[in-house]
């Protein structure tokens, strides 16, 4: 059976996606003596879910986005304007279905991901808001 270990995100500025994405999802380094320049392992600073390994490997930001992270919220307009202040962007899409359930935005790099207004997609174990 597999599972997933961790979503990894390439970024350029490691320090400033390391404090966007941990304040984002509440996440710490897991190994805070590992950290340096070329990349970091976020994890959960409680329960359990995926890490998010943040990496400086070169490579170009792809619009639209292959892969995108889904973060689920049990407050969508509170998270989105939680996630503006930590430096995320609302991306407007002119296909947006009228009565979407999420939001797109960016990290502060642009990479792309959404707010979902569905707390009832959540497993129990993964708490209230992304």
């Amino acid at each position: 059976m597999l599972i997933v270990g961790s979503i990894v995100i390439r970024v350029h500025d490691l320090a400033r996606q390391r404090t966007f994405w941990s304040s984002a999802l509440d996440y710490v380094a897991r190994d805070p003596e590992a950290y340096n320049d070329d990349g970091v392992v976020l994890t959960p600073r409680v329960g359990s879910g995926p890490n998010v390994t943040l990496d400086t490997m070169r490579s170009d930001l792809q619009i639209p986005p292959r892969i995108h992270l889904d973060l689920y919220a049990s407050d969508q307009e509170r998270e989105v304007a939680r996630l503006k202040t930590l430096g995320a962007s609302e991306v407007e899409w002119k296909n947006m279905p009228e009565g979407a359930d999420f939001v797109i935005m960016a990290d502060p790099e642009g990479n792309r991901f959404c707010v979902i207004n569905k707390a009832g997609r959540m497993p129990a174990d993964q708490g209230e808001s992304a």
